[in-house]
């Protein structure tokens, strides 16, 4: 793939991120009025970091990986990066804080660090088993 090819990939598909989580975000706030958590940017990150850790899983498990480099592409760099937000996570954080919400702000703050981080293994976990024939010879660890 040419540098140009993958530049409007990651472009085209991280377009498709961005609205994603408006849509997402839209969705919970919509179910969540008035609520002082930021919960639309803690589903927004959680389940980006679930789809992130898939595609890692897959491509770990994969015979050929490389192969799979414009899906990598697509997903993880471009959809992703334009999905989840993690500054957006910390400024909801500071301004909870700045409101004298320390609790919530803490709570956003190791919450999101917390539940991506298991978010992206779990994903991880069953990118491989997927990849590697539903658990069946992992071969990397998992």
């Amino acid at each position: 793939m040419s540098a140009a090819a993958a530049l409007a990939l990651v472009a085209v598909a991280g377009g498709l991120g961005a609205a994603a989580r408006f849509v997402v975000d839209g969705a919970v706030r919509a179910r969540t009025p008035g609520a002082a958590f930021p919960w639309a940017t803690v589903v927004v990150n959680v389940s980006g970091s679930l789809l992130i850790g898939l595609v890692t899983g897959v491509l770990l498990g994969a015979d050929d990986p490389a192969s799979l480099d414009p899906w990598r592409l697509a997903v993880a760099t471009g959809f992703c990066g334009g999905y989840t937000t993690f500054s957006t996570a910390m400024v909801e954080s500071v301004r909870l804080a700045r409101s004298d919400r320390w609790r919530l702000a803490l709570a956003n703050a190791v919450g999101t660090m917390a539940l991506t981080l298991a978010a992206v293994a779990a994903g991880i976990a069953v990118g491989v088993a997927v990849s590697d024939g539903l658990g069946v010879g992992l071969g990397v660890g998992w």
